[in-house]
Protein backbone atom coordinates (compact mmCIF):
# COMPACT_ATOMS: atom_id res chain seq x y z
CA UNK A 1 0.00 0.00 0.00
CA UNK A 2 1.06 3.75 -0.49
CA UNK A 3 1.35 6.47 1.77
CA UNK A 4 1.10 10.15 0.11
CA UNK A 5 3.22 12.12 1.55
CA UNK A 6 2.44 15.09 -0.58
CA UNK A 7 -1.86 15.32 -1.02
CA UNK A 8 -1.02 17.77 -3.92
CA UNK A 9 0.85 17.44 -6.88
CA UNK A 10 4.38 18.14 -5.12
CA UNK A 11 7.00 18.06 -8.38
CA UNK A 12 10.71 17.51 -7.55
CA UNK A 13 13.43 19.75 -8.85
CA UNK A 14 14.56 16.84 -11.14
CA UNK A 15 14.88 13.25 -11.40
CA UNK A 16 17.96 11.38 -11.26
CA UNK A 17 17.02 7.77 -13.09
CA UNK A 18 19.52 5.09 -12.84
CA UNK A 19 19.47 3.18 -15.58
CA UNK A 20 18.38 5.45 -17.88
CA UNK A 21 18.98 3.19 -21.01
CA UNK A 22 16.98 0.44 -20.16
CA UNK A 23 13.62 -0.54 -20.92
CA UNK A 24 11.85 1.06 -18.37
CA UNK A 25 14.54 3.50 -17.63
CA UNK A 26 13.99 5.11 -21.35
CA UNK A 27 10.25 5.12 -21.51
CA UNK A 28 10.17 6.76 -17.92
CA UNK A 29 12.64 9.54 -19.14
CA UNK A 30 10.59 10.36 -21.94
CA UNK A 31 7.11 10.18 -20.10
CA UNK A 32 8.80 12.84 -17.22
CA UNK A 33 10.26 14.73 -19.83
CA UNK A 34 7.00 15.16 -21.49
CA UNK A 35 5.49 16.03 -18.42
CA UNK A 36 7.65 19.02 -18.34
CA UNK A 37 9.85 17.13 -15.61
CA UNK A 38 13.64 17.42 -15.44
CA UNK A 39 15.37 14.43 -15.62
CA UNK A 40 18.97 13.51 -14.65
CA UNK A 41 20.45 10.65 -17.17
CA UNK A 42 22.46 8.05 -14.80
CA UNK A 43 23.94 4.99 -16.91
CA UNK A 44 26.65 3.18 -18.53
CA UNK A 45 29.25 3.79 -19.78
CA UNK A 46 29.56 7.13 -17.61
CA UNK A 47 28.93 5.87 -14.49
CA UNK A 48 29.48 1.60 -14.19
CA UNK A 49 27.34 0.67 -10.90
CA UNK A 50 29.93 -2.70 -10.17
CA UNK A 51 32.70 -0.18 -9.38
CA UNK A 52 33.64 0.72 -6.25
CA UNK A 53 34.32 4.20 -7.90
CA UNK A 54 31.01 4.59 -8.53
CA UNK A 55 29.82 5.73 -4.95
CA UNK A 56 31.62 9.07 -4.75
CA UNK A 57 30.53 9.51 -8.37
CA UNK A 58 26.70 8.82 -8.20
CA UNK A 59 26.86 11.35 -5.14
CA UNK A 60 27.54 14.38 -6.76
CA UNK A 61 25.09 13.70 -9.74
CA UNK A 62 22.15 14.21 -7.88
CA UNK A 63 21.07 16.90 -5.27
CA UNK A 64 19.22 16.92 -1.82
CA UNK A 65 15.81 18.14 -3.37
CA UNK A 66 15.90 15.82 -6.31
CA UNK A 67 14.38 12.16 -6.58
CA UNK A 68 16.14 8.98 -7.62
CA UNK A 69 14.82 6.49 -9.30
CA UNK A 70 16.58 3.13 -9.58
CA UNK A 71 15.48 0.74 -12.09
CA UNK A 72 19.70 -0.80 -12.98
CA UNK A 73 19.43 -4.21 -12.92
CA UNK A 74 20.51 -7.30 -14.48
CA UNK A 75 17.38 -8.76 -16.20
CA UNK A 76 16.69 -12.58 -16.13
CA UNK A 77 17.76 -12.65 -19.64
CA UNK A 78 21.54 -11.57 -18.69
CA UNK A 79 21.38 -14.47 -16.25
CA UNK A 80 19.72 -16.22 -12.87
CA UNK A 81 22.46 -17.79 -11.37
CA UNK A 82 24.23 -17.05 -8.06
CA UNK A 83 27.25 -14.91 -10.55
CA UNK A 84 24.05 -12.36 -11.75
CA UNK A 85 22.97 -12.15 -8.38
CA UNK A 86 26.32 -11.10 -6.72
CA UNK A 87 26.44 -8.35 -9.56
CA UNK A 88 22.97 -7.23 -8.68
CA UNK A 89 23.48 -6.97 -5.04
CA UNK A 90 27.00 -5.34 -5.38
CA UNK A 91 25.26 -2.45 -7.76
CA UNK A 92 22.79 -1.99 -4.72
CA UNK A 93 25.55 -1.67 -2.48
CA UNK A 94 27.08 1.19 -3.91
CA UNK A 95 24.23 2.88 -4.82
CA UNK A 96 22.69 2.84 -1.01
CA UNK A 97 26.09 4.55 -0.06
CA UNK A 98 25.59 7.01 -2.35
CA UNK A 99 22.30 7.36 -0.87
CA UNK A 100 23.43 7.70 2.91
CA UNK A 101 26.90 9.93 1.45
CA UNK A 102 24.42 12.12 -0.11
CA UNK A 103 20.79 11.66 0.78
CA UNK A 104 17.71 12.84 -2.01
CA UNK A 105 14.53 13.45 -1.27
CA UNK A 106 12.59 10.49 -2.41
CA UNK A 107 13.89 7.01 -3.54
CA UNK A 108 11.69 4.68 -5.83
CA UNK A 109 12.74 1.24 -6.65
CA UNK A 110 12.25 -0.64 -9.42
CA UNK A 111 11.94 -4.50 -7.72
CA UNK A 112 9.80 -7.00 -9.31
CA UNK A 113 6.76 -9.15 -8.92
CA UNK A 114 9.26 -12.33 -8.81
CA UNK A 115 9.13 -11.39 -5.15
CA UNK A 116 6.04 -13.46 -4.83
CA UNK A 117 5.61 -16.68 -4.55
CA UNK A 118 5.48 -18.40 -8.33
CA UNK A 119 2.54 -20.89 -7.05
CA UNK A 120 0.48 -17.94 -5.67
CA UNK A 121 -2.73 -17.51 -8.05
CA UNK A 122 -3.96 -14.27 -6.67
CA UNK A 123 -1.67 -11.65 -5.11
CA UNK A 124 -1.65 -8.59 -3.57
CA UNK A 125 0.62 -5.97 -1.89
CA UNK A 126 -0.41 -8.13 1.50
CA UNK A 127 0.64 -11.49 0.11
CA UNK A 128 3.93 -12.22 1.43
CA UNK A 129 7.05 -12.64 -0.45
CA UNK A 130 8.74 -15.70 -0.99
CA UNK A 131 10.77 -15.91 -4.09
CA UNK A 132 10.90 -18.86 -5.43
CA UNK A 133 14.75 -18.09 -7.60
CA UNK A 134 17.65 -16.73 -7.65
CA UNK A 135 16.19 -13.49 -9.65
CA UNK A 136 13.41 -12.94 -7.18
CA UNK A 137 15.63 -13.40 -3.96
CA UNK A 138 18.08 -10.42 -5.69
CA UNK A 139 15.33 -8.26 -6.06
CA UNK A 140 13.69 -8.68 -2.25
CA UNK A 141 16.94 -8.32 -0.95
CA UNK A 142 17.48 -5.51 -2.60
CA UNK A 143 14.27 -4.01 -1.56
CA UNK A 144 15.63 -4.33 2.19
CA UNK A 145 19.10 -2.93 1.72
CA UNK A 146 18.10 0.14 -0.28
CA UNK A 147 15.11 0.03 3.10
CA UNK A 148 17.73 0.24 4.91
CA UNK A 149 20.02 3.37 3.27
CA UNK A 150 17.17 5.08 3.44
CA UNK A 151 16.08 4.89 6.42
CA UNK A 152 19.47 5.88 7.84
CA UNK A 153 19.70 8.99 5.35
CA UNK A 154 16.12 9.71 6.72
CA UNK A 155 14.79 9.69 2.89
CA UNK A 156 11.18 8.47 1.89
CA UNK A 157 11.50 5.31 0.11
CA UNK A 158 8.89 3.13 -2.51
CA UNK A 159 9.22 0.32 -3.86
CA UNK A 160 7.11 -0.70 -7.16
CA UNK A 161 6.92 -4.47 -7.77
CA UNK A 162 5.68 -4.40 -11.81
CA UNK A 163 4.33 -7.59 -13.41
CA UNK A 164 5.35 -8.36 -17.15
CA UNK A 165 5.53 -5.38 -18.98
CA UNK A 166 4.84 -4.77 -22.59
CA UNK A 167 5.24 -2.29 -24.70
CA UNK A 168 7.70 -0.63 -27.47
CA UNK A 169 11.11 -0.27 -26.50
CA UNK A 170 11.48 -3.53 -25.04
CA UNK A 171 15.25 -5.10 -24.81
CA UNK A 172 14.15 -8.32 -23.21
CA UNK A 173 11.97 -10.19 -25.30
CA UNK A 174 10.82 -12.26 -22.54
CA UNK A 175 8.22 -15.16 -23.44
CA UNK A 176 4.45 -13.41 -24.41
CA UNK A 177 3.58 -9.97 -26.06
CA UNK A 178 6.93 -8.58 -26.90
CA UNK A 179 8.15 -11.85 -28.11
CA UNK A 180 4.77 -12.61 -29.81
CA UNK A 181 5.17 -9.52 -31.91
CA UNK A 182 8.48 -9.83 -32.84
CA UNK A 183 8.06 -13.09 -34.13
CA UNK A 184 4.40 -12.45 -35.85
CA UNK A 185 6.22 -9.48 -38.07
CA UNK A 186 9.54 -11.33 -38.70
CA UNK A 187 8.75 -15.09 -38.90
CA UNK A 188 4.82 -14.80 -39.60
CA UNK A 189 4.78 -17.92 -36.83
CA UNK A 190 4.25 -17.40 -32.79
CA UNK A 191 5.54 -20.30 -30.80
CA UNK A 192 3.27 -21.16 -27.50
CA UNK A 193 3.86 -23.83 -24.93
CA UNK A 194 0.78 -26.16 -25.33
CA UNK A 195 -2.38 -24.30 -26.28
CA UNK A 196 -1.20 -21.20 -23.88
CA UNK A 197 -4.03 -21.93 -21.39
CA UNK A 198 -2.28 -20.08 -18.52
CA UNK A 199 -3.19 -16.67 -17.45
CA UNK A 200 -0.84 -14.25 -16.54
CA UNK A 201 -1.35 -10.07 -15.60
CA UNK A 202 0.71 -8.05 -18.29
CA UNK A 203 1.09 -3.98 -17.82
CA UNK A 204 1.83 -2.01 -20.52
CA UNK A 205 4.74 0.47 -20.47
CA UNK A 206 3.29 3.83 -20.87
CA UNK A 207 1.34 2.55 -17.68
CA UNK A 208 3.93 2.03 -15.71
CA UNK A 209 5.83 5.31 -16.61
CA UNK A 210 2.31 7.13 -15.38
CA UNK A 211 2.08 5.38 -12.27
CA UNK A 212 5.56 6.05 -11.54
CA UNK A 213 5.10 9.49 -12.38
CA UNK A 214 2.23 9.66 -9.87
CA UNK A 215 4.65 8.51 -7.14
CA UNK A 216 6.93 11.20 -8.15
CA UNK A 217 4.28 13.78 -7.56
CA UNK A 218 2.84 12.78 -4.43
CA UNK A 219 6.46 11.29 -2.91
CA UNK A 220 4.53 8.36 -2.41
CA UNK A 221 6.37 5.91 0.22
CA UNK A 222 5.38 2.37 0.79
CA UNK A 223 5.13 -0.77 -1.93
CA UNK A 224 2.64 -0.90 -4.28
CA UNK A 225 2.14 -3.34 -7.50
CA UNK A 226 1.80 -2.20 -10.97
CA UNK A 227 -0.48 -3.69 -12.67
CA UNK A 228 -3.15 -4.47 -14.96
CA UNK A 229 -5.90 -6.14 -13.28
CA UNK A 230 -6.82 -7.88 -16.57
CA UNK A 231 -4.92 -11.35 -16.55
CA UNK A 232 -5.66 -13.44 -19.90
CA UNK A 233 -4.42 -16.62 -21.61
CA UNK A 234 -1.02 -16.35 -23.42
CA UNK A 235 -3.30 -18.04 -26.38
CA UNK A 236 -5.54 -14.96 -26.62
CA UNK A 237 -2.59 -12.79 -26.56
CA UNK A 238 -1.00 -14.66 -29.39
CA UNK A 239 -4.75 -15.03 -31.18
CA UNK A 240 -5.05 -11.26 -30.77
CA UNK A 241 -1.27 -10.41 -32.16
CA UNK A 242 -1.98 -12.58 -34.93
CA UNK A 243 -5.43 -10.95 -35.76
CA UNK A 244 -3.95 -7.06 -35.00
CA UNK A 245 -0.70 -7.94 -37.78
CA UNK A 246 -2.80 -8.85 -40.35
CA UNK A 247 -1.25 -11.21 -42.22
CA UNK A 248 -1.64 -14.96 -41.95
CA UNK A 249 0.54 -15.83 -38.92
CA UNK A 250 0.61 -19.78 -37.80
CA UNK A 251 0.28 -20.35 -34.16
CA UNK A 252 2.70 -23.11 -33.13
CA UNK A 253 2.31 -25.27 -29.91
CA UNK A 254 5.87 -26.49 -28.42
CA UNK A 255 5.26 -29.25 -25.67
CA UNK A 256 5.53 -28.54 -22.17
CA UNK A 257 8.01 -28.30 -19.82
CA UNK A 258 6.41 -28.04 -16.71
CA UNK A 259 2.42 -28.09 -15.66
CA UNK A 260 0.20 -24.77 -16.16
CA UNK A 261 -0.13 -21.96 -13.77
CA UNK A 262 -2.01 -19.09 -13.23
CA UNK A 263 -1.68 -16.04 -11.49
CA UNK A 264 -3.78 -12.31 -11.36
CA UNK A 265 -3.15 -9.36 -9.27
CA UNK A 266 -5.55 -7.32 -6.95
CA UNK A 267 -5.14 -3.81 -8.45
CA UNK A 268 -7.34 -2.40 -5.44
CA UNK A 269 -3.93 -0.70 -3.67
CA UNK A 270 -3.74 0.93 -7.33
CA UNK A 271 -6.80 1.80 -8.08
CA UNK A 272 -7.02 3.67 -4.18
CA UNK A 273 -3.96 5.13 -4.61
CA UNK A 274 -4.53 6.92 -8.38
CA UNK A 275 -8.08 6.61 -8.41
CA UNK A 276 -8.22 8.73 -11.96
CA UNK A 277 -5.48 6.51 -13.26
CA UNK A 278 -7.25 3.61 -16.05
CA UNK A 279 -4.75 0.67 -17.77
CA UNK A 280 -4.40 0.44 -21.16
CA UNK A 281 -6.59 -2.57 -22.07
CA UNK A 282 -4.26 -5.31 -24.15
CA UNK A 283 -5.64 -5.41 -27.26
CA UNK A 284 -5.20 -1.45 -27.68
CA UNK A 285 -1.76 -1.78 -26.06
CA UNK A 286 -1.14 -4.55 -28.45
CA UNK A 287 -1.91 -2.53 -31.45
CA UNK A 288 -0.09 0.44 -30.19
CA UNK A 289 3.21 -2.10 -29.97
CA UNK A 290 2.53 -3.75 -33.59
CA UNK A 291 2.59 0.03 -34.88
CA UNK A 292 5.81 0.92 -33.39
CA UNK A 293 7.53 -2.69 -33.86
CA UNK A 294 6.66 -1.92 -37.35
CA UNK A 295 7.92 1.81 -37.50
CA UNK A 296 11.41 0.39 -35.75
Amino acid sequence: MLNHLSKLDSRPPRVAIVGVKGFVGSALRSTLESAGMTVVPIGRPSVDLLEPECVDRLSTLWEPGDAVVVTAALTPDKGRDVVALIKNLRMAEHLASAITKRPCSHLVYFSSDAVYDSSQQVVSEATPAAPADLYGVMHLAREVLFREAAARAGVPYCVLRPCAIYGPGDTHNSYGPNRFIRSALAESRIRIFGAGEETRDHVYIGDVCNMTRLVLLHQSTGTLNLVSGQAVMFGWIASEVARLVGKHVAIEQLPRSGPVTHRRFDPAAAIEAFPGLKPTLLDAGLAISIAATRKS
